[in-house]
């Protein structure tokens, strides 16, 4: 059967992760909580760093990047997979599974680049401070910004492009909660050996390629520290790039995980908890990380805050 004979007239279905048991109403609820924290954090994150001129810097504007990114990431599954839950509609159009690709997959390119170049930003602050300035310019971070995010889109757009013009003959039921790229391929009757090595060319750019980047920028700025005379500025440096660490561990070690193994072989439940954890937990996290282990951002909201009240009082 073609492709446009099977896609355009029935939609494909999400089986989801969640029935209507008891149990997993209540993970359900976990999980609507948790989209509700991200969805407040990164907000509140992006809004902070706008509102406060004492954050407009490279790395403050980076973190903004990166909750906006979460933002839209997190708001990329979840409201869908509620929709269907509670619907007990479980189909999804093709407008509608094209769209939740090239989202998914632009923001997890955009956000590898990002994360790498957040590590740079830390290697020019602590490596040269003096430099800083010039080495890590406004424009030089606007640059870095913009090509995380183009980067991201182009690698999105083509696996929209290759993997919707397919030929799915075999059952419509994607096994995920969302369209991701491997789990739409299994369905595939057409040879995909081709796209799946395509995958893994884009994986080793958009995952490794960064990952070197970090790698090398943190070698260089372990050293520096273990240098540093001054007790309090060791503290100070290793609290700002242990944010940035766990977020790097907890985002790629995921991504290599689901895009960097075979198809053949693959537990559609495993790629559904490790999805669920980079596409619902971690955008939760990320905003509570760098928030709660950074005085900038904290007194920067207890002044909002302060601000708020004060207002209130007036009023």
């Amino acid at each position: 059967m073609a492709w446009e004979n099977l896609t355009f007239n029935s939609d494909f279905i999400l089986l989801g992760i969640f029935n209507h048991s008891p149990f997993h109403t209540f993970l359900l609820t976990l999980v609507l909580a948790i989209f509700t924290v991200a969805f407040v954090g990164n907000t509140a994150m992006v809004l902070l760093i706008y509102l406060d001129s004492k954050l407009h810097t490279p790395m403050y504007f980076l973190l903004s990047q990166l909750s906006l990114m979460d933002l839209i990431l997190v708001c990329t599954t979840v409201p869908k997979m509620v929709v269907n839950f509670l619907s007990d509609r479980k189909s999804i159009s093709l407008a509608g599974c094209g769209t939740q690709i090239f989202f998914y997959v632009s923001l997890l390119g955009a956000e590898c680049f990002l994360l790498a170049a957040m590590a740079y930003d830390r290697y020019v602050a602590i490596c040269y401070p003096l430099r800083y300035p010039v080495l890590m310019s406004q424009k030089l971070c606007a640059l870095m910004v913009s090509s995380s995010w183009i980067l991201g889109s182009i690698d999105g757009v083509i696996e929209v492009a290759v993997a919707l013009s397919f030929s799915y003959c075999r059952s419509r039921e994607i096994a995920h909660f969302f369209c991701d790229v491997p789990a739409l391929v299994t369905l595939s009757c057409t040879d995909t050996k081709t796209f799946e090595r395509v995958i893994f060319i884009c994986c080793v750019i958009m995952l490794l390629f960064p990952v070197a980047i970090i790698i090398g920028s943190y070698t260089r700025v372990i050293l520096t520290i273990t240098r540093m005379g001054s007790g309090e500025g060791r503290h100070k440096a290793f609290a700002t790039c242990s944010s940035h660490l766990m977020v790097v561990g907890m985002y790629y070690g995921a991504a290599m995980f689901i895009y960097m193994r075979p198809m053949s072989g693959r537990s559609p439940s495993w790629d559904k908890m490790v999805s669920a954890f980079y596409t619902i937990l971690t955008p939760m996290l990320n905003p509570l990380i760098y928030s709660l282990r950074n005085r900038e951002v904290s007194r920067a909201f207890m002044k909002l805050v302060g601000k708020a009240k004060s207002a209130e009082y007036m009023a």
